[in-house]
């Protein structure tokens, strides 16, 4: 067994979460492509003090920017930019955790 040096899980921020659950709603409405995992993902991580699995997060992300996508011309742009808000920062999270911890031996 083989264990990887990048984190498994992501504790995230509750508007964050909560912000993105809203925005998978719509997602998930509009039949966008693998918006439902994260959204049953998003609407019980208050459970789990806001921790969710990378990949959850990560396919999050991929779907709130499709959503942004698809309603560029028909949203008001501060509706837009929310959107495209939360999913740079769930992206940026995910980043976040395939970068690896600096030890202090080096420092």
């Amino acid at each position: 067994m083989t264990t990887s040096p990048f984190q498994r899980t992501i504790a995230l921020p509750a508007p964050v979460c909560e912000q993105a659950a809203q925005h998978l709603e719509q997602a998930a409405q509009r039949a966008i492509d693998g918006a439902a995992i994260p959204l049953k993902a998003f609407r019980a991580a208050a459970d789990s003090d806001f921790t969710l699995p990378v990949p959850v997060v990560e396919q999050a992300a991929a779907c709130l920017l499709v959503l942004a996508t698809e309603t560029a011309q028909t949203v008001r742009p501060s509706a837009l930019r929310a959107v495209i808000s939360v999913a740079l920062r769930l992206r940026d999270a995910v980043d976040l955790t395939h970068q690896p911890a600096l030890s202090s031996r080096f420092w």
